[in-house]
């Protein structure tokens, strides 16, 4: 089957500071020849990481350039391998393509799942665009303050039996095992985690941050990258309608902007600048 689609890959806001903040997952866009062969629950997109731009609304205002997906993750997954190898080996997981939402149900009609030409276009179509994006700012970034931090933004339902048992933490910050930035910056990040009150906070716990963070991190480079996870019951109805809860919202944004500009601020650093 063919792939083709009419929507930019990403909406990308170049900012003033060290700091790119992307959003792999917010994309809730799928092409109507595309949806037609979707299920009706894969219609709704329900696995979207809802209402990340407005959550981070703070993000033009500290100097942040942000990187936003268009396309749903049931599209294409950004935050996979291009060769679409797993991330959690051994671990249930969906792939660069996915065939079935976070519930394990089928995303498609009979017969409608693409095949590898068709995955061959998504990734040219949408994964490479936003992946080039990403190397180029970054590496914009560095050449012009000396270092770089990525913030990769996600949310997750915080009850889902397939990928994890009870209930996920709310603030789940990954550096892949210690290689996307130093350790001194994750453990500072999770200290400003635990210390939030109401929420529960790990580091490189079930999510450990995806290919982006893995990928595009690297520290003696001088480019910083973490991985937040939030549970979606910090600042949404993690059912339909999927709505904003304004005051849930406000109780748990200072501190994901506290990490944020943690993380900024660490990356300007003299310190590592001149490391």
């Amino acid at each position: 089957m063919h792939f083709s689609t009419t929507e930019p890959a990403f909406r990308f806001r170049q900012g003033t500071r060290p700091l790119l903040i992307s959003m792999p997952h917010v994309g809730t866009h799928v092409p109507p020849a595309l949806a037609a062969r979707f299920t009706d629950e894969a219609r709704h997109v329900p696995d979207t990481d809802w209402h990340l731009e407005r959550l981070y609304d703070f993000a033009d205002a500290i100097g942040a350039s942000v990187l936003v997906a268009t396309h749903s993750r049931y599209v294409i997954d950004l935050n996979r391998a291009p060769d679409g190898a797993s991330l959690y080996p051994g671990q249930s997981v969906t792939g660069l393509c996915p065939v079935d939402t976070f519930d394990d149900t089928p995303l498609y009609l009979p017969g409608a799942a693409p095949d590898d030409a068709e995955i061959a276009q998504r990734r040219e179509a949408i994964w490479q665009p936003y992946h080039a994006q990403l190397t180029q700012e970054l590496a914009r970034l560095k050449a012009r303050h000396g270092a770089a931090a990525l913030w990769d933004a996600h949310s997750i339902r915080s009850v889902l039996p397939r990928f994890f048992a009870g209930t996920l933490p709310d603030l789940n910050l990954g550096n892949g095992q210690g290689i996307s930035c130093d350790a001194a910056i994750a453990d500072r990040l999770l200290g400003i985690a635990t210390d939030a009150p109401g929420y529960t906070a790990v580091l490189n716990g079930r999510f450990t941050g995806g290919y982006i963070t893995r990928h595009h991190g690297n520290p003696a480079q001088k480019v910083q990258a973490v991985q937040l996870e939030m549970t979606q019951s910090s600042y949404m109805q993690e059912a339909l309608p999927f709505g904003y809860l304004p005051e849930k919202a406000a109780r748990v944004q200072p501190t994901v902007r506290r990490m944020v500009e943690s993380l900024l601020a660490y990356v300007e650093s003299p310190a590592v600048q001149g490391a």
